[in-house]
């Protein structure tokens, strides 16, 4: 395999807009780095909304949301980078349409990055009978065991992931969220990858997938395509908490940028030392805290709130946003420190609106310091 040292990369930005406009950053906008995160059909909601969310953690990016539209209209000469969210990669594929395919395909093989996030790896991917695109010299195998289940996975950097991500270059085996995402090997084609990290997990809980096929496959990879490069993931640190910062810290790989350091709330890997996986069981467990926070007493709805975290649960990233206006003031703080210590800084005008409404003084008090914790991931 081409070994992927660091090669520098010139960048020419041309002129255009996007319908969706960007944010505010700090930093003069020509010194921003430009991503956009597509926004189009196959594109899970909440998958689209941690991608961006994890992108403002870095304060040198800037990021709006892209859509099938605004790439058909040119809106990648604008700019650095694209994300492609997890989700669903076939429907991603129908929903870009061949010609914004090659948009894409022109737009990094002229200098731009590219990440792919499960579903956006897939896509990036060379596996036939499967529409994918061909960008990162990987094929997915068993994929009719695709819904083999997800949890919190272990994996191991190599060395070269180690340079990416000197954060964890001091851990054995670090853990972030994976949900049924590729299985790779190397595909037949002329593209060659590096991998940076090794999947140690044996995913087969659901789908009657079979044992050992998802370890000892890449977790991370990543390649040069044309002047530019792209990053695939098969699993999820945007969604994980203390890991979200490493999204955009792919970015700065795929563009060959200076990698800067993040703040001690967003880099967090000690906040996971075992793998946790969703068993039907689990699966059973996490079900039946939705209708306590619907009919449950209080004490319940803390309980159920303390499980979910305790296990990184997935489905649970919808159901606590109503909990910071419960009718309970234990609720109302149990959930403002879900929110924080889970990194949910979409919710923070929410949480924000929960703190300038509360009445009771100390409940006040605690969601405060919520806010503030969540605040200072961002900063």
């Amino acid at each position: 395999m081409r070994h992927l040292g660091v090669i520098a990369i010139v960048i020419v930005i041309m002129s255009c807009s996007c319908s969706s406009p960007a944010p505010q950053s700090s930093g003069s906008d020509e010194s921003l780095i430009k991503v956009g995160v597509f926004d189009g059909h196959g594109g899970a909601q909440t998958c689209i909304w941690e991608a961006v969310e994890a992108i403002k953690i870095d304060k040198g990016m800037t990021v709006r949301l892209v859509t099938t539209s605004d790439i058909a209209g040119g809106c990648l000469d604008s700019l650095d980078a694209i994300i492609v969210p997890g989700g669903g990669g076939s429907r991603q594929y129908l929903n870009l349409g061949h010609e914004n395919h090659e948009r894409i395909r022109a737009f990094i093989a002229n200098g731009g990055g590219a990440v792919g996030i499960c579903a956006g790896a897939y896509l990036f991917s060379s596996t036939p009978g499967y529409a994918s695109m061909a960008l990162n010299g990987a094929q997915a195998i068993d994929i009719e065991h695709d819904n083999r289940g997800h949890g919190l996975a272990k994996f191991t950097l190599s060395d070269e992931g180690k340079t990416i991500f000197p954060e964890l270059a001091s851990r054995d085996t670090s853990f972030v969220v994976y949900y049924e995402g590729p299985v790779f090997v190397e595909a037949q084609d002329t593209i060659t990858y590096t991998s940076f990290a090794t999947m140690e997990s044996d995913v087969h809980e659901q789908g009657n997938a079979p044992a050992n096929m998802t370890n000892g496959k890449p977790f991370f990879i990543g390649n040069y395509f044309g002047k530019g490069r792209v990053f695939s993931s098969i699993a999820h640190p945007e969604a994980t908490p203390g890991m979200r910062w490493m999204i955009p810290r792919m970015v700065r790989w795929t563009l060959d940028r200076e990698f800067v350091a993040y703040g001690q709330n967003a880099v967090r890997p000690d906040l996971f030392e075992q793998e946790i996986l969703f068993t039907r069981d689990r699966l059973r467990q996490e079900s039946a805290c939705y209708p306590t926070f619907l009919y449950g007493k209080p004490e319940d709805k803390i309980e159920a709130l303390n499980w979910l975290e305790s296990n990184v649960s997935w489905e649970a990233k919808r159901w606590v946003q109503g909990l910071l206006f419960d009718s309970s003031a234990d609720v109302r703080v149990r959930a403002a420190e879900y929110v924080a210590n889970s990194e949910f800084t979409r919710y923070l005008p929410d949480l924000r609106n929960a703190v300038r409404n509360e009445k009771d003084p100390a409940a006040r008090e605690k969601m405060s310091a919520s806010l503030s914790f969540l605040e200072g991931v961002l900063r």
